[in-house]
């Protein structure tokens, strides 16, 4: 749980944010990611709100000039917040309103880096093989490398437990614990973008390649409990107002499920190629011929990655790097 020291500690992080160069702007500019310093520690900074100018005297002074800065969570290396820099309208000791939401990875690494650099995008097919060969030894690397750190905090209860919106009572149910929570980067308060994120307990599904029609069941129960539980706790919306989906691939290898509103403006990870909905997935389950232990690991899957991703710059772009040298070149006549 996120004591109130840890909370001051992490607001405190905010206002010592040295900038050093933009990596990103996006979403029609309401949205900018900096790269920069937070003391020694190289840190990454995300901020949203309208069209930010990009003049470097702006940006340089921007961290510290956020007021009403107010710790969401912090877990592992990530931290969130909400701050504002419009006109300061008190409720209680903060700002009513907030005029940005951030984000801050600090320590960051390359790969945060890279992920959230502009770069272009290609749509590739992963099969069967190249997952087996290529992406699920990438998948391991991935997972040993301390990425999960933040996700098993959660699930053993050691952090964001006030957070928490429905769970199994940890261990009860084996293989078919799982619990639901606000994604970090929702504000919590706007209905038309709730987005809510159900992690399963169990550790053996890395994403969707691991389901198999043996998982039929256990998936119908966790999308009814994760509606159920999300009407509970927010009584405006409907069932019918709700859509449930996974991303392929995930930016963390440890399966789970978004939760949003279907007025929840869709963004790159919500569009074809990235998101894929649960429901599909179930049916595409039931529909597959053979056994119990037939699953996904079986069938091509299509997707966008980004060309600074390490999924294209070790395994697709040299696999097409290899057709193109194995293809025999046509001579002039």
């Amino acid at each position: 749980m996120a004591t109130e020291e840890s909370k001051r500690r992490a607001e405190a992080l905010i206002p010592k944010f040295q900038f050093e160069r933009v990596l990103n702007q996006g979403e029609a500019g309401r949205t900018i990611t900096l790269y920069g310093h937070v003391d020694s520690d190289p840190a990454i900074l995300v901020l949203e709100r309208a069209p930010f100018p990009e003049a470097e005297e702006y940006l340089s002074v921007l961290p510290a000039s956020l007021r009403s800065i107010t710790n969401l969570g912090n877990n592992d290396i990530y931290s969130w917040f909400l701050g504002s820099g419009g006109p300061i309208l008190k409720e209680n000791e903060n700002d009513k309103y907030a005029d940005f939401k951030i984000s801050l990875i600090c320590p960051c690494t390359d790969k945060h880096i890279k992920k959230h650099s502009e770069q272009g995008y290609r749509f590739v097919t992963e099969t069967p093989e190249i997952y087996r060969d290529k992406v699920r030894p990438f998948m391991q690397i991935n997972r040993e490398e301390g990425r999960l750190n933040w996700v098993y905090n959660i699930i053993e209860g050691r952090k964001e437990v006030e957070d928490v919106i429905y769970r199994t009572p940890l261990g009860r149910d084996g293989d078919e614990g799982f619990l639901m929570l606000p994604n970090l980067h929702w504000d919590r308060k706007t209905i038309e973008a709730l987005h809510l994120l159900g992690i399963v307990e169990r550790r053996d599904i890395w994403s969707m390649r691991d389901l198999k029609k043996k998982h039929i069941s256990w998936l119908k129960h966790m999308r009814a409990k994760l509606i159920e539980a999300t009407v509970k706790t927010y009584p405006q919306i409907d069932t019918d107002q709700l859509k449930l989906f996974v991303h392929y691939h995930p930016t963390y290898y440890h399966f789970h499920i978004h939760v949003v509103h279907v007025m929840l403006e869709a963004t790159s990870t919500q569009s074809v190629g990235k998101a894929i909905g649960l429901d599909s997935i179930i049916e595409q389950l039931e529909s597959m011929s053979g056994d119990e232990e037939v699953g996904l690991d079986s069938i091509s899957i299509g997707y966008t990655v980004g060309e600074e991703s390490d999924l294209w710059t070790e395994i697709y772009e040299p696999l097409k790097n290899d057709r193109k040298a194995s293809q025999p070149q046509q001579q002039d006549h």
